[in-house]
């Protein structure tokens, strides 16, 4: 079942559980708010586009990722369930004289995603299907002209739903935004226009492959986003203040963004035990990390995991060994994303 769900997230549509949960910001100050709050530039956004960002404590330290949609009549925030409720709670605290409302969006809608080659085409016509206005050339176009973060509300069957470009499991794909009341029917649509139910555990070996971090399992509270490598997505270099910037930009400049340790790649042998969140990695008889996430990797024939290592054995090719129990495996130190290798090698 696992080999049939990864191939279908590699060359078809998958239909993934995207159990996520959103916070809604509606007012004319909403960007202005966010953009002191948040690492990214939220001003920059306009009616239809998103980007992706973190809330940090004044110490740097991560409370959480997410995703920052503009739709035009409000911003969504798309975050782990996790957190929701303590994120909303804050940026509702911190509101003063702003024209700002938060509210949990969590009645607005749920996301149901779809993810392959053929994602685009399957959610038009699902969204089709399902009386969506327009012919299906038009519809099809509109989709795969959306950039990542990208939303548009679509009309379907009189209901308005919003479709996000989404690569957030590492592979290309939509996330469909839709009112709780309709979820089962549109579920019902993207199956008959072709899509596949998938398994949270392809999901979970797509997302690695990917070299993409999840908030929960690789990120948490004590993160800071240059140690996840997160920065060229999340942060803004060229925005005004937030809260933790002093640290980054401190880490960036004098640092010359030397942290302690970094989230890496780690790839093992063939045949070799997947690790398991926790095991320690070792330089020798140096203790030098540990694993947040692994899986085996069916375009890599192997094993890999995710896991933050000291600096000093961040650098490709780096020879490290993982403890699962007190059985060593030997690793290398991997860039991410993951690459299968040439022919020959």
């Amino acid at each position: 079942m696992f080999s049939q769900d990864y191939r279908t997230l590699r060359t078809a549509a998958g239909l993934v559980d995207r159990s996520r949960a959103l916070v809604r910001l509606t007012g004319s100050d909403r960007r202005s708010y966010l953009q002191g709050l948040l690492t990214n530039d939220i001003l920059a956004l306009t009616r239809g586009t998103g980007c992706y960002a973190t809330l940090l404590t004044p110490q740097g330290r991560m409370i959480a990722d997410m995703r920052v949609l503009e739709t035009g009549d409000a911003v969504l925030i798309d975050l782990a369930e996790s957190v929701a409720a303590a994120v909303r709670d804050r940026l509702e605290q911190l509101v003063f004289s702003e024209d700002v409302t938060v509210a949990d969006g969590g009645g607005s809608g749920i996301l149901l995603g779809v993810y392959g080659p053929l994602a685009a085409e399957t959610v038009s016509r699902a969204l089709d299907g399902e009386g969506s206005s327009g012919d299906d050339a038009a519809a099809l176009g509109r989709l795969r002209s959306m950039r990542t973060f990208d939303n548009t509300w679509w009309d379907c069957g009189g209901v308005p739903v919003l479709v996000v470009r989404s690569d957030e499991i590492g592979v290309d794909g939509f996330d469909v935004v839709v009112p709780r009341e309709r979820s089962d029917a549109l579920r019902a649509a993207l199956r008959a226009a072709g899509a596949l139910d998938v398994s949270a555990e392809a999901v979970h070996v797509c997302r690695i492959e990917a070299g993409r971090p999840l908030f929960g399992e690789d990120m948490d509270g004590d993160t800071i986003p240059l140690e996840a490598g997160i920065e060229d997505r999340a942060i803004s270099q060229t925005k005004g203040c937030y809260v933790g910037q002093e640290i980054i930009i401190r880490v960036l400049h004098r640092g010359h963004g030397r942290v302690a340790r970094r989230l890496v790649g780690l790839t093992l042998e063939p045949g070799a035990a997947v690790p398991v969140r926790g095991d320690r990695i070792r330089a020798g008889e140096r203790e030098v990390g540990t694993v947040t996430s692994a899986a085996p990797s069916p375009a890599l024939g192997r094993p890999i995991a995710l896991g933050y290592v000291h600096r000093d054995f961040v650098a490709p090719d780096t020879p490290l060994v993982i403890l699962s129990g007190s059985h060593p495996a030997p690793a290398v130190v991997s860039r991410l994303p993951f690459r299968p290798a040439r022919p020959g090698r």
